[in-house]
């Protein structure tokens, strides 16, 4: 038996997989508050850093904007304590990727 017929057998008999769900709103953001777009130089040894602040999902799902945004603009950075830090004075281009991404965000 393999892993399929395993999980399978747990499944009640009258199970039918849901084929209308289209999957257009998985890719939809959960987020209903708005995030804030912030430069910040403190304690970075002067060198400039963008913070996105203001989430309120799971720090798995701030994981994921976190790699999306930092492959989408090509630079480094870190997700952390439910904020995002991408390196760098970028708050224009992370400010446009967020709302391209669905996201309600704002400059500060």
């Amino acid at each position: 038996m393999d892993w399929k017929d395993a999980l399978g057998s747990l499944l009640p008999d009258n199970y039918t997989p849901d084929t209308t769900d289209t999957g257009a709103t998985a890719d939809a953001p959960r987020q209903t508050a708005r995030l804030d777009v912030l430069v910040e130089r403190k304690g970075r040894g002067g060198k400039v850093a963008t913070i996105v602040t203001g989430f309120t999902v799971a720090d798995s799902e701030v994981e994921q904007i976190a790699s999306k945004l930092k492959q989408r603009l090509g630079a480094g950075g870190s997700a952390r304590g439910g904020e995002i830090l991408i390196q760098g004075d970028r708050p224009d281009a992370v400010l446009k990727a967020l709302t391209d991404m669905g996201y309600k965000a704002r400059k500060i």
